[in-house]
């Protein structure tokens, strides 16, 4: 399986588990360009098979992306589906989790970037780790500069019928898709496993994530007060769907 029949697959399942992703994807899209035109820099964090990358640069022919994660498949993958984009994207192999992941950024741009994007990624750091990468975010961005995260926030005690609410919505989405012939999360990996290129880094994604446990589950609350404590001097939200949000932050 070759990797653009792979990263369909990945958009698939992936919009088994978001509903409306599309939309998600728009208004982060829309944001982008309100907030720093169409000639921009910005930074695809944990970037994945670079789904979000690959609809700026298609959209924003003068755009660059700096795709950067720390799972050597996933990164290998996004290698792959980009290349046609030449020196239009750059990409980082490193961990939001070491403080000098920034340096690599600035290394290579050159100069600070306008945007930093991500999306359902940010979740598997812990609280105090995200309240970190936002700081770091913060003083890597140009003035004036914009954040731009889409993931799932979950709604607690105070909320109970919307949580039910947001519960049922997804059940339906993940049956409908699944249904309809969507790969599920395992299934997937396996795919990716059987890639002739990348299996060879399956070791090394196991070596660099063993004992990093999914992070408790955050409010929308949470996201902003941390921007908040950050630095940034506007923050809040630009789209929801029940728990899933895009939350952004202004320098």
């Amino acid at each position: 399986m070759n990797h653009t029949e792979l990263v369909e697959r990945w958009d698939r399942q992936q919009a088994a588990y978001i509903s409306h992703r599309e939309g998600r994807f728009e208004a982060i899209l829309d944001a982008l360009e309100l907030a720093v035109g169409t000639a921009f820099a910005v930074v695809d964090l944990a970037c994945g098979p670079s789904s979000l990358g690959s609809r700026i640069l298609s959209r924003f022919p003068d755009a660059r992306v700096v795709a950067l994660d720390y799972d050597p498949m996933l990164l290998a993958l996004a290698r792959e589906h980009l290349a046609a984009h030449g020196d239009r994207v750059m990409f980082v192999d490193a961990d939001l989790c070491d403080p000098q992941w920034t340096a690599r950024i600035t290394d290579q741009l050159g100069y600070r970037p306008q945007a930093v994007v991500s999306t359902t990624a940010l979740h598997w750091l812990a609280p105090s780790e995200l309240v970190d990468v936002y700081g770091q975010v913060r003083s890597l961005l140009d003035p004036g500069g914009v954040l731009l995260n889409g993931d799932h926030f979950r709604f607690d005690e105070r909320t109970r019928h919307v949580a039910s609410w947001s519960t049922r919505h997804d059940s339906a989405t993940q049956q409908r898709s699944f249904t309809e012939g969507a790969d599920e999360w395992d299934a997937w990996w396996s795919l990716l496993a059987a890639h002739p290129h990348i299996s060879r880094l399956q070791d090394e994604r196991t070596r660099r994530f063993s004992g990093r446990d999914a992070s408790p589950p955050t409010t929308v609350e949470f996201q902003l007060a941390a921007l908040r404590q950050a630095g940034f001097t506007e923050s809040g939200t630009v789209w929801q769907l029940f728990d899933d949000y895009v939350v952004y932050g202004v320098v």
